[in-house]
């Protein structure tokens, strides 16, 4: 049976080694760990560039970046369920801005009860 091939088709059937990739990392305690993103729709997915300039183009001057085949890529991430890897990808999200502050309890205001519960208020409110 042969396996048919669409242009539509996100991933072929056969899976051809992209050669060595540009591929974006991000600093860590124990050296560098390779970036992982999203598709549009979800889905995690490790990135190479065939080129420098496309890797600048697309991630900015700043990005981190190593050499490495495709086949190794994929053996990296697939222990993190990452099977799809996207080669020259032409658009990226901005970053996300920065964390919301974090709720503190203290600051927020205690519901004022009447009748019985005033005291389970006040022991909340003092402890």
């Amino acid at each position: 049976m042969t396996d048919l091939v669409c242009a539509e088709d996100p991933e072929p059937s056969e899976r051809f080694p992209a050669g060595p990739l540009y591929v974006p990392v991000r600093p860590g305690p124990a050296g560098c760990s390779t970036r992982l993103f999203r598709t549009p729709l979800g889905a995690r997915t490790a990135v190479g560039f065939t080129s420098r300039d496309r890797l600048t183009a697309t991630l900015g001057d700043g990005q981190a970046w190593i050499r490495l085949a495709e086949p190794v890529l994929r053996a990296l991430t697939e222990p993190l369920g990452v099977t799809t890897v996207t080669v020259d990808p032409q658009f990226s999200a901005p970053p996300a801005g920065p964390a919301p502050r974090a709720w503190e309890p203290r600051a927020a205001e205690v519901p004022r009860a009447s009748g019985a519960n005033t005291r389970a208020v006040r022991a909340v409110r003092t402890v």
